[in-house]
Order: structure tokens, then sequence, then C-alpha cells
């Protein structure tokens, strides 16, 4: 049922929105039209949040609308990628005003995140296809935005023939299956009757183009070099990469969930994705760049992601892209106050009673383990198990064990509750947000998530150990092999970028 406001639909009014942004977006290009209009450009691509929003709470149910598929996880996700791309552009207004490419900044970024988010909307296969291209063609001329800056044109062509080659790999797997079910639409391609049409080799070779393919725009292993290239594109571009670019992964393989259930290709995902979590929280630890350690935990939290997805926990999967793209988002925007808030507290904290420390890793066990008893005995709820009553622990030691004093201690416990609260708070309302579109996947068996288990511990085993002993030459090998990993190549590096210099000498101005 389409829900109607002053007589037009919700989703007619929403495209209609969404083509007014466009539109704004290619006025602003215009030369004559004054620069306080992109005030005037920001106000308006406010509106389709808002109707996706209302969209999204007044749902009832999956609607085929045209070409498009209308149901809670769409309109979430329309809401969560033009909600953040409203968000840096609101913020970008003052941040880079004077830049010469001022007005083409907020154009790209306008057809960027309306791209991705038609993108989610779409049951036909071919807009999706056309729509994802789009999306990855805007990331990469917005990493290009300094095209004066040899360094900038490097990075952009790094990103751009990884991006030419995921959308080849996806336009081939598309292709296939839809010559092999005899449907475009994605609603179509993956009922029991298309699905049953696929043999299963064929099916695996298909799910394995499609895992290729998420993985380049996740930054994964060993494709995850363009994402540490890219930083030295604007920072809010580094933020806008989190709505549903750079987490595209969980959601692409989430769309095509009955597809992936239950085959051998999820193996191989897990194992990739479980490399690039333990390689990305390296790349974090030994990097000094602020903005490269949140490229190297945004590798991590997309392994993690795709890891959900292999295990077929795609509900969680979508739950974690949402709120890791608000998240990081938000520390990219804030990337300039990080060196006022790294100054040393002339305070000398207190160390950590041994009883509170207990206390901490007891309560973290008895989390873990109510919350394993209470589930379905699967696969992912095991490593989410763990997970939690890790998180408990970590935040229990950190919050209370280490508090200053009495009060410090009440202060830490209050907000530890409050983040319990909260986090149940959310976790039930996506849940119920999702549970009638997000299938509950297939997973794979118990010997699935003990292989990402004793890939993760060995992983995290070999690193505390080497850290015990930092004198070490394995330490000094593997510590260098994580900041080569992250450091950029030589190409994409200047003492001082050489088209200032250019400009100055020919009497330019700095903008």
């Amino acid at each position: 049922m389409l829900v109607s406001l002053n007589f037009v639909s919700l989703p007619t009014l929403f495209f209609i929105l969404l083509t007014v942004s466009v539109l704004s977006a290619l006025f602003l290009l215009y030369p004559r039209v004054p620069l306080n209009f992109v005030r005037i450009h920001v106000g308006i691509i406010s509106l389709p949040p808002i109707i996706a929003l209302l969209a999204l709470v007044s749902n009832n149910g999956s609607v085929i609308f045209g070409p498009w598929r209308l149901d809670s996880l769409s309109w979430l996700l329309a809401l969560f990628v033009l909600t953040i791309g409203l968000i840096v552009q609101r913020y970008s207004v003052r941040y880079i005003l004077g830049d010469r490419s001022y007005r083409k900044y907020f154009a790209l970024l306008t057809f960027t995140t309306v791209a991705d988010s038609v993108a989610w909307l779409s049951d036909d296969l071919r807009l999706l296809l056309v729509c994802w291209g789009a999306t990855l063609l805007g990331l990469t001329l917005l990493i290009r935005l300094k095209k004066e800056w040899q360094v900038a044109r490097n990075a952009a062509a790094i990103s751009g023939r990884l991006f030419a080659l995921s959308w080849l790999i996806l336009l081939l797997a598309i292709t296939w299956v839809t010559q092999a079910t005899g449907h475009w639409q994605l609603s179509l391609v993956l009922t029991q009757n298309s699905l049953a049409q696929l043999g299963s080799w064929e099916r695996t070779c298909i799910n394995l183009l499609l895992i290729v393919s998420v993985v380049i725009p996740a930054a994964q292993w060993p494709f995850q070099r363009w994402l540490l290239d890219s930083v030295i594109a604007p920072t809010p571009v580094s933020a806008v990469m989190h709505a549903g670019i750079v987490n595209a992964g969980g959601i692409m393989l989430t769309r095509f969930a009955p597809l992936l259930n239950g085959d051998a290709a999820q193996i191989i995902l897990l194992v990739l994705s479980s490399i690039s979590v333990l390689m990305g929280t390296g790349i974090m630890l030994v990097q000094v760049d602020y903005k490269r350690q949140l490229v190297g935990s945004t590798i991590a939290q997309m392994g993690f992601m795709l890891i959900q997805c292999a295990l077929g926990a795609y509900w969680a999967a979508i739950i974690h892209a949402v709120l890791h793209g608000l998240f990081k988002s938000t520390l990219f925007l804030q990337a300039g106050s990080v060196i006022r808030h790294s100054e040393p507290i002339s305070r000398t904290p207190q160390p950590s009673s041994f009883l509170w420390t207990i206390t901490g890793g007891v309560l973290g066990l008895l989390v873990g383990i109510y919350f394993w008893q209470t589930s379905p005995r699967e696969a992912y709820q095991l490593v989410n198990a763990l997970l939690l009553g890790w998180s408990v622990s970590i935040a229990w030691t950190q919050l209370v064990a280490f508090g200053y004093g009495r009060i410090g201690r009440i202060a830490g416990f209050s907000l530890f509750a409050g983040a319990a609260i909260v986090f149940s708070i959310i976790h039930t309302a996506f849940y119920r947000l999702l549970r009638e579109t997000v299938q509950i996947g297939i997973q794979p068996a118990t010997p699935a998530a003990i292989l990402l288990l004793v890939i993760l511990l060995a992983g995290s085993a070999i690193g505390l150990l080497l850290a015990r002993n930092r004198s070490s030459t394995s330490f000094a090998v593997i510590y260098l092999w994580l900041v080569r990993m992250g450091e950029p190549h030589h190409d994409l590096v200047e003492s001082h970028p050489k088209y200032l210099e250019q400009n100055l000498s020919r009497g330019g101005h700095l903008r």
C-alpha cells in the first residue's frame, strides 16, 4: 500500500524531490549563480531524507513501484545515504569556501548520494547497475577534485581502475544470473523457481563474482590500497564514502541473500574477510596519521560486516553498515580537532583495582554465556556472544575499573548502564524494522564459525605475544610490514604540492 500525502504518494513525492535536488546541483554549476545559492541547495536536499523517513515510519510491507522495490530496507538505506550526504554538504558550506572547485564539489556530492540511494531502491537490475556505476564514478571524481594536484590524479586513477573492474565483474554476475533465470527484476530472480534453474557450480561461480565485486569497494584484502590512497581527498569526501559506498558490500550481499545462502562461496568470503579484519586492525594500530588510522579501522570493520554476511546474519550486517557509517563519518568530520583532543591530561590516572578488573571479566563472561544460551544455536551467535562479552569486559574496565575514585566509578557505571540501555533500544528497533524484509540467512556449519574464531584468536594471540616482546625480530618484521601496507606509494606523496607553486609564480591566489 502506497501512503499518500496531500493526494501525492510518498514514493512519487520522494522521486520528485530527488529530481529537484539534481536540478539544483546543475543550477549551482552555472557560474553566474551566486555562491549563496549553496545554502538554498542544502535546504532543497534536506527534503528527500524527510520524505524517506516518513515512508519508513509508515511502511506497510514490500511494494513494487515501477522499477523500484520499496520496503523497510530500501527506505532505511535511502534515508541513511541521503542523511549523511546532507550532513556532509551542510558541514562543507564554510569548510571549503574559497576553493576553486566549490560549485563542482557540491554538485558531485549530490549526484553521488542521489545515485547511491536510487541504486538501493532499485528492483530492476539494469537500473541498479547504472546507478551503482554512477556512484563509483562520482566517488572517483570526488577523489580527483584537486585535479591540478598530481597526487590526487594518481589516487583517482588507482581508485577508478579498481572501481571499473568491480563494476564489470558485477555486470558479468548480473548478466549471468538474469540470462539463466530469464528475469531482470531482482524480486523475480530470487524466487525459488528462478534459483532452481541454476546448477550448483553455476550458482557458486555467480556468488564468487558477486563477492569479488563487493570486496573491492569495501577495501578488503587484497584490494585495500585504493581506500588508503584516498586519504588525500578532502576530509568530507572521506566522510561521505561511508554513505553506502565503502559499506555497500553488506548491502549488496543482503539484497542477493537467497542466492548466497548455503553456498560454498560463503567460506571463501569468511576467510578473505577474516584476513582483512586482522590486517586492518594492524594498520590502525601502527599508523600515526589520524586519517590512515580511521581507514585501517574501516577496513577491519567492513571485514567484520562481510563476516556477518558470510555467516548469514544479514540483518546484523545492515545494522553494522548504518551505525558504522554514521559513527565513522562523524570521526572524519571532526578530524581537524583531533590534535586538541589528543592533548595529554596532566593528572595521573588512578590504577585500577584488581577486584574491579576481575568483576569486569566475570561480567563479560556471564553476558556472553547468557546471550549464547538465549539465542538460537547458530554459527554467528557464537561469534556474537564472544564479541559481546569481550565488549562488556573492555567497557567495564575502561569506564569503571579505571575511574578516578568513587565519583569517577559512579560516573563510569552510569555511562556503562546508559550505553547498555541505548544498545538494547537500538538493537530492538532495528530488529523490528528489518525482520520482515531481511531474511535470516542459511548459516554455514558450526565448523565455519570455529574456523573464523581460530583465525581471529590466533591473529590476536600472535599480536599480543609480539607486543610483549617488542625487541624480537618477528615483532620488527610484522610491525614494518604493517607500516608499509598503510603508507602511501612514492607517487602519492609530495612535500609541497607543485600546483600551488605554479599558481604563485603566475600571481594566482591560494584557495
